[in-house]
């Protein structure tokens, strides 16, 4: 018990400050309830965890590349369908202040100018209606729209884009919103794309959807040029009358440390991030033999099913709490620490008694999370198809998968990768791995093959 002389701090008071400062900014009501659900999680102490007894592995999942015969129901599916990309994120990885989804990837291409134009071709060649839709962000809203302005021929009717909340940083030390006068937005975030479903409530653009004729919907983030439509799986979707769908991936070393599918005992199928492993457990998470797919964070939505749970719930899915910590200013780490509470959208699978999983190929899994994925879809390893689908060069003879390890002290940062490399890639077609320790700059060089390493003396 505490001190008699020292009042007890309720959560509406603790709250009251968050409150104000997000009614301040515009945050609609529905949003700063939804933050305050999460708050009052973490004043409780919950971290969020999930642990392994309640995360069990998945054996087996139905395979993508089985579906064709579902085929021509996606194609009866496509005028009702519309494309959702998640563009929240400003790259800050890779030291960039602006929209990832405007970086250059491929023939002087950004991956917005290859993501609309991907729809164009579709539209042409089904001639079908199939909207395009950006997710934004507070940090990429404007920029996005001035780009999406360079395409007057992407008409639809529905808007290109609707914005998710904004949540407040919270310091680590007493709970209590930050304050940053040396730059006031990074006393913001946005709260993860779990947010993507109060988003579409809030903005009314769900309801558009649904009032336009759209059924389905296919998300997934803007820097995955692998996440294309694919009938198949949209036939399956739709025929199979299922609410809910994941794409899920084998997982591979280098996915450890991203979500996995697992199943709980009572609930079905569950996305566990690693910010909600307990710590001791880590180990466990990180077995790829155990647990042996992981989340591509491409979801296939039944949008009536989602306007159902959504008037279930009062507008509000209650996912599970990320509690993922922060230092307040990405770029100096030497900065304090912070909460910030976010959800993940595939946790919604946990929601629906028929949600599904699929296991689709590594190649609709084409992120770009650090440099050396960027400087690998630069390169000859990967081609632009005539449809402005992204795949492996044909020329590549070899199955095993490119490593590309660059030194981060020289290479980490987007300005740094233009620097080190002012010719562009280097050909990585017929190279296995190709690793750079120092600080090294490239000039035009031939084809190599094998094991490519260079280090500095």
């Amino acid at each position: 018990m505490p001190p008699t002389d020292q009042p007890i701090i309720t959560l509406s008071e603790r709250f009251a400050p968050f409150a104000t400062k997000m009614r301040q900014a515009g945050v609609p009501s529905a949003a700063i309830q939804a933050f305050r659900y999460y708050y009052a999680q973490l004043v409780e102490g919950e971290t969020g965890y999930i642990d392994s007894a309640t995360a069990q592995p998945v054996s087996d999942l139905p395979i993508a590349d089985d579906l064709a015969h579902y085929q021509p129901a996606g194609l009866a599916a496509l005028d009702r369908l519309v494309v959702l990309k998640l563009n929240g994120g400003l790259g800050t990885s890779m030291g960039m202040n602006g929209p990832k989804a405007l970086v250059t990837v491929k023939d002087g291409l950004t991956f917005l100018d290859i993501t609309v134009r991907q729809i164009l071709h579709l539209r042409q060649t089904y001639g079908t209606r199939l909207p395009l839709v950006f997710m934004n962000s507070f940090n990429t809203e404007r920029e996005t729209r001035a780009a999406l302005a360079a395409y007057p021929t992407l008409t639809q009717d529905v808007p290109l884009d609707f914005r998710h909340s904004q949540a407040p940083k919270i310091w680590q030390a007493d709970l209590t919103p930050v304050t940053w006068p040396a730059d006031p937005d990074k006393e913001w975030y946005p709260p993860g794309h779990g947010d993507i479903y109060l988003a579409l409530q809030t903005s009314g653009l769900l309801q558009t959807l649904l009032a336009q004729g759209y059924e389905y919907a296919f998300v997934s983030n803007a820097d995955n040029l692998g996440a294309t439509v694919d009938l198949s799986i949209l036939g399956y979707f739709a025929e199979e009358n299922l609410p809910f769908l994941m794409e899920a991936a084998k997982r591979q070393p280098a996915d450890r440390k991203g979500g996995h599918l697992a199943v709980h005992p009572d609930q079905g199928l569950i996305l566990r991030e690693i910010a909600q492993c307990p710590p001791t457990e880590m180990a466990l998470f990180q077995d790829i033999r155990r647990y042996c797919y992981f989340n591509t964070n491409n979801l296939w939505l039944h949008l009536p099913s989602i306007q159902q749970i959504l008037d279930e719930h009062q507008g509000f899915l209650a996912l599970p709490l990320i509690r993922n910590e922060k230092v307040v200013d990405a770029s100096r780490p030497e900065t304090p620490r912070v909460y910030q509470l976010e959800t993940a959208m595939g946790q919604a699978i946990a929601l629906f008694a028929q949600a599904q999983a699929v296991q689709v190929a590594r190649r609709r899994f084409l992120p770009v999370k650090v440099t050396n994925d960027l400087l690998a879809l630069w390169s000859d390893l990967y081609v632009l198809n005539a449809d402005y689908s992204i795949s492996i060069n044909p020329a590549r003879q070899n199955a095993q998968e490119l490593v590309v390890d660059l030194d981060g002290r020289y290479y980490g940062q987007l300005a740094q990768l233009l620097a080190h490399f002012p010719d562009g890639a280097p050909s990585l077609v017929h190279r296995d791995h190709f690793r750079v320790a120092g600080d090294i700059y490239f000039a035009a060089e031939p084809v190599a093959k094998g094991v490519i390493s260079k280090a500095d003396n």
